[in-house]
């Protein structure tokens, strides 16, 4: 069994049940199977995140709108893809990308992949989401570090990815102390190369760490020729209808 950290009792409950938050499927007219399994009735999705180019693009994409909207008729959230490049990316660019998103394809808020997660960084990434919050007051914001971040971040966005990686690692990983001081619905776990029959440890895992928000799948990065979140995961009904109906204990 893997040592990980229990979320305290003292921690209040939010309430909101464990769901999918999905990193990114490949472009709509590469992955179509993909894009219309979002809208089925009862997927337990949170949050699905739009990149269209490494980014929004240099003009609106019409299958990207039209997925889009899609989701947004079905309640779904958008989130678009902003690249931080762990602090290479300058303020202005970021902003830019972000108005293009709000502007074509009503993005209900980002994710901010590759977020640095030094104190060094904070200050800058705390300016940048102010800058998102003026675009669009309700803007939803996750910061994508992949890694468990100083604590500082977590007071300046509505979710951390604190996990992003293959199962290998996620089954011995540990959550940082200081995230027992955040319920639930404050995480994200990205974990690929998952083997169907450790969905249900996986889980397990996910909900002693105290992380709400999840993306688990088989697919492997394939030596770097493609990334592993572009397309579904080879068990999706069985997560679909794992995650819908709660997390065991």
């Amino acid at each position: 069994m893997p040592h990980l950290t229990s979320t305290p009792v003292s921690v209040p409950s939010t309430g909101l049940r464990t769901g999918l938050g999905v990193p990114g499927w490949a472009h709509p007219l590469l992955a179509p199977a993909e894009w219309s399994e979002l809208t089925r009735p009862g997927t337990p999705l949170h949050w699905v995140v739009l990149n269209v180019a490494d980014g929004p693009g240099v003009q609106p994409d019409p299958h990207c709108l039209e997925a889009a909207g899609r989701l947004r008729n079905a309640g779904v959230r958008v989130l678009g893809h902003l690249d931080a490049a762990y602090g290479a990316r300058s303020f202005p660019e970021l902003v830019s990308e972000a108005r293009r998103y709000v502007e074509w394809y009503r993005a209900d808020g980002f994710l901010l992949d590759r977020c640095p997660a030094e104190r060094a960084g904070l200050p800058e990434v705390r300016r940048t989401i102010g800058a998102l919050r003026d675009l669009q007051d309700d803007a939803h914001i996750v910061l994508g570090h992949g890694t468990h971040p100083h604590p500082g971040y977590a007071e300046n966005a509505d979710q951390l990815v604190t996990f992003r990686g293959p199962w290998s690692d996620y089954r011995w990983s540990q959550a940082a102390e200081w995230t027992a001081d955040y319920p639930p619905e404050r995480f994200c776990h990205f974990v690929h190369g998952l083997p169907r029959g450790h969905l249900d440890e996986a889980l397990r895992v996910a909900r002693w760490q105290g992380a709400a928000t999840l993306w688990f799948t088989d697919r492997s990065d394939r030596d770097g020729t493609a990334g592993p979140w572009e397309d579904l995961p080879g068990y999706w009904d069985e997560i679909v209808s794992r995650v819908g109906r709660g997390v065991s204990e």
